[in-house]
């Protein structure tokens, strides 16, 4: 048992795989709790983060998880509603190079990005300027990948396509919007963790809406660290929660094959 976990590539099966997530996770707890038992530690003990998860449970957490929640589904609604078209007008000539120019805003900081938004007439709250954020930061990003997938299509399967004799439009729609409507989604599962990270940045310019980022903000102001830690534990739970469920989504196409990450 023990070579075949250093070996690489053995491929487990689904009771050891729980044995060794079991180990690894009584590991990370118990040296967690270890790392804690001297005058200067690096993290909050375990007490203390139960007790300031007790605390903002009674203080409104769930209203803040839910403002959280809220904030990052508009968000993705906006950004597939701006990145899928973006993305798919990409095999038109006319359309290309501007869209392959809106891939490279991925190197603007979000700073630049979140003091325009702040000044603009066009926004006119808080919560409009943190969509806002989010919408732009995830959408280059999404157009980004989607463009080097739509790159990586084997030529096979153009050809295939025009064997059936479709048009241009029909492969547009068979092999690029339908065919890979499961690489959107692997997609969406790896940026909607960047942007679910970014909560605390995003939450904390408009501290008015609430959130989790202002649960985290406002425990900083006060260097209470029990309760900063839980939030971010009830942050990381959450996103574990959300990546599970696209991941289902995505292999929930009869045509995907589990196996393949």
């Amino acid at each position: 048992m023990f070579k075949k976990i250093i070996t690489p590539f053995e491929v487990m099966k689904a009771p050891h795989n729980m044995a060794l997530i079991a180990f690894w996770l009584v590991a990370v707890i118990g040296f967690w709790y270890l790392s804690t038992t001297g005058q200067k530690h690096l993290l909050p003990s375990p007490q203390s983060v139960l007790t300031g998860l007790g605390e903002e449970y009674q203080e409104g957490l769930v209203p803040h998880i839910m403002s959280s929640l809220s904030l990052c589904a508009q968000a993705t609604f906006w950004a597939l509603l701006v990145s899928l078209p973006l993305a798919y007008l990409s095999t038109l000539p006319l359309f290309r190079p501007v869209i392959q120019g809106i891939s490279k805003f991925r190197y603007l900081p979000l700073t630049g990005i979140t003091f325009y938004l702040a000044t603009s007439p066009l926004i006119s709250s808080g919560r409009a300027m943190q969509v806002g954020v989010l919408v732009i930061f995830m959408s280059v990003y999404f157009v980004t990948s989607l463009l080097s997938v739509i790159a990586d299509i084997p030529e096979e399967e153009f050809d295939h396509a025009r064997s059936l004799k479709m048009n241009r439009w029909e492969v547009l729609w068979h092999v690029i919007i339908r065919g890979r409507i499961d690489y959107a989604i692997e997609i969406l599962r790896q940026n909607l963790a960047i942007v679910w990270m970014m909560l605390v940045t995003v939450e904390s310019i408009v501290m008015s809406a609430g959130g989790l980022g202002t649960i985290i903000k406002n425990a900083d102001r006060y260097a209470n660290h029990g309760r900063i830690f839980a939030a971010q534990l009830v942050i990381l739970l959450i996103g574990i929660l959300l990546d599970y469920l696209l991941s289902e989504l995505r292999y929930s196409f009869p045509y995907v094959n589990r196996t393949q990450k």
